[in-house]
């Protein structure tokens, strides 16, 4: 959008007046209630754990408290790749990456049963994530100290007690001699050290990759097309406009706040400064259209089958109410495949989408127009889904799973181990970033993942601008199957230690509005 400041967006498109309050509130009430105000300017390092958890006590959710307990673990730390903050990168490995010095002698050991790390590819269980994205960026400096930046790759094995175990970590791309791969037979020191290396990229890709681009950038672009091109009683302007409540007023919020010169993550984190847009720029030249279908993700990735990958059981139900409201509506006042082709309006509508998002590129996999029903319903349902669902699974969890520090940092300070045998406790406290920049860090988690007090659940507005009586009975029928996915899912959690609950539709929101 082309706006200086949220008080140059139109009126409509503006906070209600409740949200707008609860923003300023928010704001000038966060420190003193986290109880971090006089933390703010404090640039010290930190000298022992007990202190990152007495600062952050007032952060501390259920789930974050068995994040801090368990995030040293190795069953954890794979855990993260599936139900975390950031469960969009982890793939099949069916070969390993010539850029990843791992050979079987390596890991052979670390494999149950002695099986071989080629029969464990071939049977489906070897995984792997790879920052490739961050590769050659600058690490910013904060508090005139430089930061690191490490784009590492990780191989993971599923073993027989369904755990996704990491057993190779290679912190930077190119395998050269400074560049080692560890693994778990290496100091627990050392070992500890690259998951944190790792754990600090998730951070700096699911900010701005998994988060930002991906659900506020796209429902913005979406959002802009739809009011640019459909006059308000077209039926896909009235199914379309609840998902978009609120969205350009966040984003130029965010740009202020959170991305410009001074802001939170531009000012306090490692991919802050001229990180941020060099990242950014490499992250939407790689966006496909497969990205952003949760059904075709899954499957390119490799992780239809993958055990206890809740994220992507409770998307793909998810996926399919919305698929199947939409399609219905789609199917009502679009007869057949001819209405399509002929709706100047709609084919304006994707042409905005396609040209101002710049994603006409053949190996994006983007349509440049519309042909069909079928073909219609399938892009809406994905607009909707990363308006509400997507978003919702990567901004729920942060407080949960970045609410401990150690888990996610920000940045770190110290350089990537370069050989083994010189990490320790110390040198990782002296890595994690100083008391202000995780202050700063964690106000910002909270107040993204903060409750609104207008909060309108999905589906919450979905007859809002309907006056049919099909098209409303749909929507009823939509609200219906989305509470029975809330029960299922309510009804699952009670036997996990770690609960998914960032895809119940009763806290998932219409639009991306924090």
């Amino acid at each position: 959008m082309k706006a200086d400041g949220v008080t140059s967006l139109p009126a409509e498109d503006r906070f209600s007046i409740s949200r707008a309050t609860d923003m300023i509130v928010t704001f000038s009430e966060a420190l003193l209630e986290l109880g971090l105000e006089s933390f703010w300017f404090l640039q010290q390092r930190w000298s022992c754990f007990h202190q990152i958890h007495q600062l952050c006590l007032k952060t501390r959710t259920p789930v974050c408290r068995l994040v801090e307990q368990f995030w040293r673990e190795d069953w954890f730390f794979g855990h993260q790749f599936l139900n975390g903050a950031n469960p969009t990168l982890i793939r099949r490995c069916t070969e390993i990456p010539p850029k990843l010095a791992v050979t079987e002698e390596m890991v052979g050991a670390l494999l149950e049963g002695g099986v071989s790390l080629h029969q464990e590819m071939e049977r489906g269980n070897m995984f792997v994530v790879d920052y490739q994205l961050l590769d050659g960026l600058t690490a910013n400096t904060v508090n005139r100290k430089q930061n690191y930046l490490t784009a590492p790759i990780v191989l993971l094995h599923l073993n027989s007690n369904y755990q996704l175990l990491p057993i190779a970590i290679q912190l930077k791309q190119s395998p050269v001699e400074s560049n080692p791969v560890f693994s778990p037979k290496d100091l627990k020191a050392d070992w500890l050290t690259a998951k944190t290396f790792v754990r600090s990229a998730d951070f700096a890709d699911h900010e701005l990759r998994s988060h930002f681009l991906r659900t506020h950038v796209m429902s913005e672009l979406f959002a802009m097309a739809t009011l640019r091109s459909f006059p308000m009683v077209h039926p896909l302007y009235k199914l379309l406009i609840p998902h978009f409540r609120f969205t350009l007023e966040i984003d130029a919020l965010a740009r202020q706040l959170l991305l410009s010169n001074g802001g939170l993550l531009q000012e306090y984190t490692a991919v802050g400064g001229a990180a941020t847009l060099e990242f950014l720029r490499k992250a939407s030249a790689s966006l496909t259209y497969q990205d952003l279908c949760l059904p075709d993700d899954i499957t390119g990735r490799g992780m239809d089958a993958v055990p206890g990958y809740y994220y992507r059981d409770d998307g793909l139900r998810l996926w399919d109410i919305i698929h199947r409201y939409v399609e219905g509506v789609v199917s009502y006042y679009y007869h057949g495949d001819d209405d399509v082709i002929r709706d100047s309006e709609l084919q304006s509508w994707i042409n905005e989408i396609i040209v101002f998002g710049r994603l006409g590129d053949v190996k994006k996999g983007f349509p440049k127009s519309f042909t069909s029903v079928s073909e219609l319903a399938y892009f809406v349902t994905m607009v909707i889904f990363n308006a509400s669902a997507q978003h919702a699974a990567v901004n729920n969890a942060q407080l949960d799973y970045f609410g401990w520090m150690p888990n996610a940092p920000v940045g770190l300070q110290r350089p990537p181990p370069a050989s083994r045998g010189h990490c320790s406790e110390l040198s990782l406290l002296d890595s994690f970033p100083d008391v202000n920049s995780t202050v700063h860090g964690l106000t910002t988690i909270y107040l993204l993942s903060k409750e609104p007090a207008d909060f309108v659940p999905l589906g919450g507005s979905a007859e809002q601008h309907f006056t049919e009586v099909i098209p409303r009975e749909m929507a009823a029928r939509f609200r219906c199957d989305l509470k029975r996915l809330t029960c299922d899912i309510r009804a699952r959690n009670v036997g996990l230690t770690l609960p998914y609950v960032y895809l119940d539709p009763a806290s998932v929101e219409d639009s991306v509005t924090r």
